[in-house]
């Protein structure tokens, strides 16, 4: 069985004033009426009990403290009357509005307001007098008002908590975002660390593997002085990736995102470390226009080329790793080509992020990739990656 909850201090402390306030008032012979059935003034103190003791239910049940306060106060009429008692009939009133179920408050303030048009109607045609005005006013200040009253309170209690959740949702999916923003730029700052670095780290170790395979000094010198290459253009890399995190300094100067221009630059620089592995590089653009594009999907391109070309250093057998650029219509193509190696080959180590990384960017483009073996005939074997990214149409308005 479930016990009644405890009475907040409140309920408590609105029980205990009524009651000694009641009492007091009978002792100095204060009453509301005359001439009753019951005509002492201590006949009043039992009706003050009862409902100072419906206080204590005015959180927890107050619909059964409503109800057994209306019929403590209709006994009350019988006696002289207290004006304690009253009073705490109207808080009960306005307690079952502000605590009732939403039901109940809504149905008490509309039968408060019939019952006292009814008591003053009732009154007028009993008394034929203006007098009776004066008992329909009194009836609609013990019922009605307190219950119009209850109604405000529990609309601003409602507008209060109904602000309060929507400022706890906005708060939740502000922090969402934010997750999903940090999600996002981690993604993008670990494409951008692979992307720019994997290369030069991937040229290091094939050329230390090959000075500490080959005991030839001009071997050795070759392999150190590719070596040394790609490690102060790595580390310009990552210098420039630490520029790019220290976003708090006002005065850094922003970092340019490498475009196709600089594919000529970085093929030489391929072919400088593909030599001793015996392999070519070659570029051929194809493209009819010639004009830059929007920086997203030049960056994109300039890393799928990056990042096949390393790929290419590390996989590839001997041959020749082709480069093309096409466009057609809102397709930018990219496709690099290169001889799949049928042996083992030493490799660096760290395999299948440059590939996610790729397909992580045409995605964010809306593009197309694929990466794979393909058929040539009675020719090796061939590995190609080729993209498709949309390019924006500039439109000239007259």
């Amino acid at each position: 069985m479930l016990l009644p909850a405890r009475p907040h201090r409140h309920d408590v402390l609105i029980a205990v004033i009524g009651l000694f306030s009641g009492v007091s008032l009978a002792a100095v012979g204060l009453a509301t009426q005359t001439g009753r059935l019951f005509d002492s003034l201590w006949a009043t103190l039992p009706p003050l009990a009862v409902m100072s003791s419906l206080e204590l239910l005015r959180r927890s049940a107050p619909r059964t403290a409503l109800v057994i306060g209306t019929l403590t106060l209709a006994v009350d009429q019988f006696t002289p009357g207290n004006l304690a008692t009253v009073l705490m009939f109207t808080d009960l009133v306005y307690a079952a509005v502000v605590y009732g179920s939403p039901a109940a408050a809504r149905r008490i303030p509309v039968t408060t307001f019939l019952i006292t048009v009814a008591v003053t109607i009732g009154f007028l045609a009993w008394f034929r007098s203006p007098e009776a005005l004066l008992i329909g006013i009194v009836s609609g200040l013990v019922s009605f008002g307190p219950a119009i009253t209850g109604v405000s309170v529990r609309n601003h209690r409602d507008a209060a908590e109904t602000a309060q959740l929507r400022a706890e949702q906005t708060a939740l999916l502000a922090e969402m975002d934010r997750t999903q923003a940090v999600t996002a730029e981690r993604a993008r700052m670990a494409r951008e660390l692979h992307d720019m670095v994997a290369n030069h780290l991937s040229a290091i170790a094939i050329h230390s593997t090959a000075a500490l395979s080959i005991d030839e000094p001009s071997t050795s010198r070759d392999a150190l002085g590719v070596i040394r290459q790609n490690s102060v253009e790595g580390l310009a890399e990552m210098q420039r990736l630490i520029g790019l995190l220290r976003t708090g300094s006002k005065g850094a100067e922003p970092s340019v995102a490498p475009t196709l221009a600089a594919l000529d630059a970085l093929i030489e620089q391929t072919r400088t470390v593909a030599a001793s592995s015996g392999l070519t590089c070659t570029l051929e653009d194809t493209r009819s226009e010639q004009g830059a594009l929007p920086t997203p999907v030049e960056l994109a391109a300039y890393r799928i080329v990056q990042e096949s070309l390393t790929n290419a250093l590390k996989h590839a057998a001997p041959g020749q790793v082709g480069v093309r650029l096409g466009r057609a219509g809102r397709l930018l193509t990219v496709e690099v080509t290169s001889v799949l190696a049928d042996r083992p080959e030493p490799r660096a180590p760290g395999a299948g992020a440059g590939l996610v990384g790729m397909q992580e960017r045409v995605a964010l483009l809306g593009g197309e990739i694929a990466a794979g073996p393909v058929t040539t005939g009675d020719g090796p074997k061939i590995w190609r990656v080729r993209a498709e990214l949309p390019v924006e149409e500039r439109t000239v308005k007259g």
